[in-house]
């Protein structure tokens, strides 16, 4: 395979991958690395640890002193649930697309995470590291474990002593550090008749091999670092969230060249949000230990299943698969451990309920659980039948799970429940990314005797949601030298008659889009100048005020008044606006302008032009149905399965640590009693505006009194079933009217369509230029990719706008695309206000971009690969599907416009061969044809 230049290999495994920030810019201190040290076997350790230490000895997120080891290895310091996994795929790739390495040995610490690695990095595994790189494409690598060396074959049955393409050993540590009885080696490092050597000897004879360690902490004992000296790599990737030894005098790493901590990965929201629970008003040392470990399981059950039916109502909400929790109880030790378990399991514990839904995991040895248990944890995440697991202290790696969510630590200090460790096993999001729903985002600890003392210790330096960070001012620092610059980036037409000013002698106002602020000078070392607006022919003081009144003052009302943006060249309409705009100059100066009749009309004419050459038309819509909406609900029986309330007499406070935001599960006990239980509930679902009670009172009984019915036979006391329904009903609401939605049903209602403007003036848009070098090229990518929301980019020939942000790197390629493209005559990306669609649930959404061809015009989106079938991604372009159905019916069809098309297009489509006409016949979204048939246009 030809080589790949290492920066175009960054730049592919960061976009084919999907790669997080944290993940991205660690492959780039790879790349500097590797150009740094050009690791071979016959590297100089001590000149490479120079270099490397002199680039990375001193940053706020690295730390780098020595290799620690015989040979290059530098650390990747990355936060639990961050994905250190990807980040190996990610590492292996470009090592291989760049020619450095074909053999990799991947080292897991132990068994559970040795058989996560195998899954991982199979094709046909849902989290494959490699899918979409394009290298592996038609030959993956050849995987090589402990099952299969011995026979020199890979999984696939392929001899590998001299294959082509990459091989990749994945081998647990235990393969190649342990002896076995009788004192003999390791089967690894015996004689293997196939090769004539120990396979171990084979590999660390390999010139390119490149040893990766994940979870490196536990490599640093004194047999495991030396059988990792004897493999010989040429270089050692180590990743780690935690870089110490472990031990009693654990040592700090000193080789860490990035660190991404777990504060970091909070703030960025690629982890839940923890967050600390307890009884309001409640004094934990009014009750003894027993009683008070009794209050925190049952609080912490009760939250439990508040989160249960919270996620499922997400689920249904938003048509995801349902997430099913579970609550971590973590004793002191195995007797504790049993003793917990006969509680909860006894008919003293809510009756028994959860009798058979707990299952204990420790080792009677040493604490940590074996690796079995470890598997049997991994099972919960796939499994529902189990509620609650009971642990024993230390919680070992390779289990961390999407749906733990609730944490009851008993008798442990505030320091050991704040630990990576502990936090760390439930921080993993259950669908990938935040939600913005609390509960779905959060892992809450019940803690009641530690509440304040853990927000306390949160909030210190070393805590885990803080941590001391240095603040570097000046160029390439957090905070620039200079002072801020705001940037005013004017439409093509705003910045002609800024020019014509400039030409007239006109002073700008202060507020227009030049005016007030201080522009920077254009594109400084970019090597290059922002092109100019062609001119106006008006170069007149008084003809160059008229100018301005047009556009700001006049043009707002006349894109109401005309049909098409067309107009704006009919000389009726030309006359019509300068005597408009000779008013408005009269009624503001109290003077009658100085231009002659002719010379007004005259500069009108060629603003209008402009305008209407250089402006894409988006029509301004207004839908209102024709007849009177009619919904209502089907009849249909709630889905209460996993519905196992408690009864709640006191509130649970919840406070996010980082945040420091605060929620209150509440019994919300009113001073009135309803007659029946079933007005709890009713009151509630009254709240949400698409109920009327007139019109759907019997429904919500009847509902309502499904659920009363689900929990009589759980607790036949009336005083508990009032406390379970009055202290959720309006958890219980919500989930509710959840799945009445799902049983919602609409009359068949057609929608008047009317055109408010045929255009919408194009306003000046703004930006943060404080960053040196702020305003670059468009053609110019920056070194690293995801910094590119810091730079403005000029250079643009077609666009309405002469500067433009980017929010990702395929957005920037889009543009290069549209500007070369010959078929385009205009394009922009929109700014706030200017373009928006409502999607059904009445979300505003702002499209990437708008482009007019020859032909038609184009609402583009971007996206990555993987958020291609991301719900909400589909929701919005069902909604800018249908608002350029709508368009089309209301200009083009009507005033010969042209028609409108919405592209959804994945980052892998924006190529350097791609043409619009190709993405527009490969990824435009037709709208619903039902919905299509229910719009008519009206008049304004």
């Amino acid at each position: 395979m030809k080589a790949f230049d290492p920066k175009r290999a960054v730049t592919q495994i960061t976009q084919r991958l999907s790669l997080r920030k944290p993940q991205a810019e660690a492959l780039r201190r790879l790349d500097d690395i590797v150009d740094l040290i050009a690791p071979t076997k016959d590297t100089d350790v001590e000149a490479a640890r120079d270099a490397v230490r002199a680039a990375y000895g001193n940053l706020p997120d690295a730390a780098f002193e020595d290799f620690e080891r015989d040979f290059p290895s530098v650390c990747f310091a990355l936060a639990t649930g961050v994905g250190k996994t990807r980040l190996m795929g990610a590492f292996i790739s470009y090592l291989y697309m760049i020619g450095k390495s074909r053999n990799f040995f991947v080292l897991a610490p132990n068994l559970t995470i040795y058989e996560k690695l195998l899954s991982d990095f199979q094709p046909n595994s849902p989290k494959y590291v490699f899918r979409g790189i394009e290298a592996f494409a038609h030959n993956a690598p050849l995987i090589v474990n402990a099952e299969n060396y011995e026979e020199g074959r890979g999984v696939r049955g392929t001899d590998f002593f001299g294959r082509e393409g990459a091989i990749v050993n994945i081998f647990n540590i235990s393969k190649i550090n342990s002896e076995v009885r009788g004192g003999k080696s390791p089967r690894i490092k015996r004689l293997q008749e196939y090769i004539g050597d120990s396979y171990f000897t084979y590999l660390s004879e390999l010139d390119d091999l490149v040893l990766l360690m994940d979870e490196a902490h536990r490599y640093r004992g004194s047999a495991g670092a030396k059988a990792i000296a004897e493999l010989k790599p040429i270089l050692g990737l180590e990743v780690t969230a935690t870089p110490k030894t472990v031990g009693a005098r654990s040592q700090e790493f000193r080789n860490v060249v990035y660190r991404y901590d777990l504060p970091d990965a909070m703030e960025d929201g690629y982890v839940k949000e923890p967050a600390v629970g307890t009884r309001a008003n409640f004094n934990p040392k009014s009750v003894d230990e027993a009683a008070l470990e009794r209050i925190k399981l049952e609080d912490g059950i009760n939250y439990h299943e508040h989160v249960k039916v919270a996620l499922e109502t997400y689920a249904r909400q938003h048509d995801v698969r349902v997430v099913r929790p579970f609550m971590l109880v973590v004793t002191q030790d195995t007797t504790h451990a049993r003793q917990v378990r006969d509680f909860i399991e006894s008919e003293a514990f809510f009756d028994g309920r959860y009798k058979g839904r707990v299952i204990e995991i420790h080792s009677r040895l040493t604490g940590e659980e074996s690796d079995e248990n470890a598997q049997r944890l991994l099972n919960i995440e796939k499994g529902g039948d189990t509620d609650i697991v009971i642990h024993v202290n230390k919680l070992k790696e390779g289990w961390d799970v999407s749906n733990l969510f609730t944490i009851v630590p008993l008798r442990a200090s505030a320091s050991d429940i704040l630990t990576e460790q502990t936090l760390g096993r439930g921080l993993r999001l259950p669908y990938g990314k935040r939600t913005g729903v609390a509960v779905v985002d959060q892992l809450t600890v019940i803690a009641h005797d530690r509440f304040n003392d853990l927000i306390e210790r949160a909030k210190e330096d070393n805590g885990v949601t803080r941590k001391l960070k240095t603040v570097m001012i000046g160029d390439g620092g957090d905070i620039p030298a200079s002072k801020p610059v705001v940037v005013v980036a004017p439409s093509v037409i705003e910045q002609m008659i800024l020019q014509a000013e400039a030409q007239a002698g006109v002073a700008p106002a202060a507020d227009t889009p030049a005016g007030g602020y201080e522009q920077p000078a254009a594109a400084t070392g970019a090597g290059f100048a922002a092109p100019a607006a062609p001119p106006f022919r008006f170069n007149k003081p008084e003809e160059v005020n008229l100018a301005k009144t047009v556009l700001s003052v006049v043009m707002p009302e006349v894109s109401r008044q005309v049909s098409s943006i067309r107009d704006l060249q009919d000389p009726k309409v030309v006359q019509r606006i300068t005597e408009t705009a000779l008013a408005a100059q009269k009624m503001q100066d109290g003077l009658f302008p100085s231009v002659t009749p002719e010379q007004a009309v005259a500069v009108v004419e060629e603003v209008c032009k402009q305008i209407a050459e250089r402006t894409i038309a988006i029509p301004t819509l207004t839908i209102t149905p024709r007849d009177q909406v009619s919904f209502g609900f089907r009849a249909f029986q709630l889905d209460l399965k996993t519905w196992n309330y408690q009864p709640l007499s006191r509130e649970l406070l919840i406070q996010v640590l980082r945040t420091e935001k605060r929620d209150i599960i509440s019994g919300e006990s009113d001073h009135e009693m309803p007659a029946r239980l079933e007005d709890y509930l009713v009151a509630k679902l009254m709240d949400f505006p698409e109920v009327d009670y007139d019109a759907h009172a019997a429904t919500l009984y009847d509902l309502a009194g499904q659920v009363v019915t689900h929990f009589q036979e759980k607790y036949p006391d009336e005083e508990k079933l009032r406390a379970v329904i009055q202290g959720h009903a309006r958890a219980m609401a919500d989930a509710i009217f959840a799945q009445m939605k799902q049983n919602m049903w609409r009359g068949q209602t057609s929608y008047r369509v009317t055109v408010n403007s045929a255009f919408d003036p194009l306003r000046p848009q703004t930006f943060d230029g404080s960053n040196k070098g702020a305003i670059r090229d468009y053609r110019n990518p920056p070194d690293q990719l995801n910094q590119i929301r810091r730079f403005i980019f000029t250079g643009f020939q077609k666009g309405c706008y002469q500067l433009a942000k980017f929010d990702s790197d395929t957005e920037r390629k889009m543009a290069v695309l549209l500007e070369r493209d010959p078929t385009v005559r205009l394009w922009m990306k929109p700014g706030p206000n200017q373009f928006k669609i409502f999607d059904t649930d009445g979300n505003p959404y702002q499209p990437d971009f708008v482009v007019e061809t020859a032909t038609e015009k184009l609402i583009v989106e971007t996206k990555r690969a993987s958020d291609m079938s991301d719900p909400v991604v589909l929701r919005k372009a069902e909604a800018a599907a249908l608002w350029a159905f709508i368009a089309t019916q209301a200009q083009a069809n009507q005033l010969g416009e042209k028609p409108w098309s919405y592209l959804l297009v994945p980052e892998t489509a924006v190529i350097e061969n791609a043409t619009v006409v190709g993405l527009a016949s490969a990824h435009a979204r037709i709208a619903d044809t039902d919905l299509r048939g229910r719009y008519e246009l009206g008049k304004a």
